[in-house]
């Protein structure tokens, strides 16, 4: 059985009028992660809380003995989503980001879509598990394969996927065993843009309480200016 403590939180910053990212958090079915409405289209909000709860539903209704498989669930949700954005916004349709993990089996099987992220701390050190969903990085990676790329400057943060999307989004998926004393974040980018991956891994292996962890951390993007709401999600693994 794997031991874990974990916590959630999120503030709506300095700027913003509403808080328009939601999370998961739900130790029982082991369940965490975070979603955040897509700025520049209406109904955030309910676009990143439609997807919180039927990820949620979905997980935890999938046959506890079976292969778990997050894709399908993440494309029927975005189904769900994309249709209650053509009611509320016929014209343009709502969006979220999505990066969440499930734990089964001494696993972390994570989903992602978007660019909000989920880190991992292990041993002193940290990764990004995720690859953000931007026009940056999908340059970058066109780039790579040899292909001539060019963009805006202004739209290098712009996604390239998001729930709530026409057809089904490309859903990045990666396991990871689970060791004694790992440490995950799952946060939005109003945590990213403000809070350097040094930082991050100094406060998570420094602070053993994992809701003081993450309260250091939104805070510190908060004092930062806040111009984003600030979400996170915090989960670690203790020795058994």
């Amino acid at each position: 059985m794997t031991l874990l403590r974990s916590a959630a939180l999120s503030d709506i910053g300095r700027v913003r009028r509403n808080n328009e990212d939601r999370f998961l958090h739900d130790e029982v079915a082991m369940i965490f992660g975070v979603a955040d409405g897509v700025g520049g289209l209406p109904g955030g909000a309910e676009a990143a809380q439609h997807t919180v709860d039927e990820i949620a539903s979905a997980v935890r209704d999938a046959p506890a003995g079976q292969p778990l498989s997050l894709t399908p669930i993440v494309q029927r949700v975005n189904f769900l989503v994309h249709n209650l954005g053509a009611d509320l916004s016929p014209g343009v349709g709502i969006g979220s980001t999505l990066t969440f993990g499930v734990i089964r089996d001494g696993r972390l099987h994570i989903a992602h879509v978007g660019d909000s992220r989920c880190y991992g701390w292990r041993r002193g050190e940290i990764a990004q598990l995720t690859d953000d969903h931007s026009v940056e990085n999908e340059a970058r990676l066109r780039r790579a394969r040899g292909e001539v790329v060019y963009y805006h400057e202004g739209n290098r943060n712009a996604l390239t996927r998001c729930m709530g999307q026409p057809g089904s989004p490309a859903v990045d998926v990666i396991e990871r065993p689970l060791e004694p004393g790992d440490r995950y974040l799952f946060c939005t980018d109003g945590v990213t843009r403000l809070v350097g991956d040094h930082e991050l891994a100094e406060i998570m292996g420094r602070v053993d309480d994992p809701e003081e962890a993450l309260s250091q951390i939104i805070t510190l993007a908060v004092r930062r200016g806040g111009p984003d709401n600030a979400t996170g999600v915090m989960v670690f693994v203790d020795e058994p």
